[in-house]
């Protein structure tokens, strides 16, 4: 097969080098890429939101799949500009993409289908939004209505959190288009995970699951950002209650989304917290998350493009995944400044050191070649990944990779993976 992946990121970079080692590919593509994923794949110069240059470069390359990796090309529809070219692309059509394009619609789904979640408001106006918190009380939960690149939620311990939220999305128009309406929703307390499930419009079988650390420094502490690190397999779910999950919250998603006439196809992404009543749902997204893709890529046996194939062909009913024992534990290396204003072009120096060590696997993400010398390109740089028997052992392997780079500009937070070690005693 001839396969396109779409994007830049760390996401991408653990795509491609998974997609690499199947037996089915003849050649591999992606655009734009990055300096890492050039190694496994051919990078291509045209951008993850240019859709008809995209459409353009897979018909004339005669590319047999398509596997956009960020949100934004398909909200913007490129699954189903692919559909008009007869390409076959794994990722929902606009229409359902709305699951991550919009709060609202999430939650609408999410009612509709009786799936448990928290209570929630939407405002178009903001003196509105202000009345109901002024009301309501803390804490509370702001979020965009649209997509925000991972800014767009706050969650406010006090009332005046809130309102600050509220003044910067809908008033000041810090998020654009995608904070002129906000969901408004009760605070969930507990333990958040994410669950992946590859779905082909009726059935969906699960991609595992992994914590993400949101926060930017230890302690959780600071603004939340894209992804500072993750872990997996997650030690607060247990086999049965992923299955639970994919009984109550993945099939019924689904079985709306068909009955609604936009079946998903693709790669769903709940984001739930475990709370004392049971999962509730905080959100969907619409393809892998990232840096918990590195760590999914590092523990899948199966071949991950034979799985898209199934998903795009209707056929996951007869289909399963196997997966290694082993955990995986990422490390996102970021460039100081990040997330507000990173600091650009910093030169990076080897990463022959760091994958030197012991299950060490390093993706690139926001970097580039400048007079042949890597460099940062963005805020999350690089993510540092490892396995071990254990997540305690991943960890100090992912570390020691870390302590190997030699990026003096970079930094990450030293704590990743602490709720599992506490939960391990």
């Amino acid at each position: 097969m001839r396969v396109l992946v779409i994007g830049n990121g760390g996401r991408e970079h653990a795509l491609c080098w998974a997609i690499a080692g199947s037996p089915m590919l003849s050649k591999l593509y992606c655009a734009p890429g990055n300096p890492g994923i050039a190694a496994v794949a051919e990078c291509v110069p045209i951008g993850v939101m240019d859709i008809s240059e995209l459409v353009i470069f897979a018909a004339e390359n005669n590319i047999d799949l398509v596997i956009p990796g960020p949100e934004a090309p398909l909200v913007a529809g490129i699954a189903d500009a692919m559909a008009r070219a007869d390409i076959a692309c794994c990722g929902p059509s606009a229409a359902a993409a709305a699951l991550e394009g919009s709060k609202t619609f999430t939650k609408e789904v999410a009612d509709a289908a009786g799936i448990p979640t928290a209570l929630w408001e939407r405002f178009d106006d903001a003196a509105a939004a202000r009345d109901f918190v002024s009301r309501r009380g803390a804490p509370l939960v702001v979020k965009a209505d649209g997509l925000a690149a991972g800014k767009g939620v706050v969650v406010a311990m006090t009332e005046a959190e809130a309102q600050s939220a509220i003044a910067d999305f809908m008033e000041a128009g810090t998020l654009g288009a995608a904070g002129a309406a906000v969901v408004i929703e009760e605070f969930l307390q507990g333990e958040e995970v994410s669950v992946f499930a590859l779905c082909d419009g009726l059935t969906a079988i699960s991609l595992g699951a992994a914590q993400d650390h949101k926060r930017v420094f230890d302690g959780d502490r600071g603004p939340n950002t894209g992804g500072m690190g993750a872990y997996s397999p997650p030690p607060c779910l247990p086999p049965a209650l992923e299955a639970e999950i994919m009984t109550r919250f993945i099939r019924p998603t689904l079985a709306e989304m068909h009955r609604r006439g936009t079946p998903f196809r693709g790669i769903l992404f709940a984001g739930l917290m475990l709370t004392a009543d049971g999962p509730k749902l905080i959100e969907y997204n619409v393809r892998f998350g990232d840096p918990e893709c590195q760590c999914l890529m590092l523990r899948l046996k199966s071949d991950l493009l034979g799985a898209l194939v199934a998903a795009c062909d209707g056929e996951l009913g007869n289909y399963d995944l196997r997966w290694h024992e082993r955990a995986a534990v990422a490390v996102v290396m970021a460039a100081a400044g990040y997330p507000e204003a990173p600091r650009p072009h910093t030169p990076i120096g080897s990463l022959a050191g760091a994958e030197a060590v012991a299950d060490v696997k390093v993706f690139y993400a926001g970097t580039a070649l400048l007079d042949g010398v890597l460099v940062s390109n963005g805020g999350r740089v690089l993510s540092v990944c490892a396995t071990g028997a254990s997540i305690a052992s991943a960890r100090a392997s992912a570390y020691a990779g870390v302590d190997a780079l030699a990026w003096a500009d970079g930094f990450c937070r030293r704590d990743i993976a602490w709720r599992a070690l506490a939960s391990a005693g």
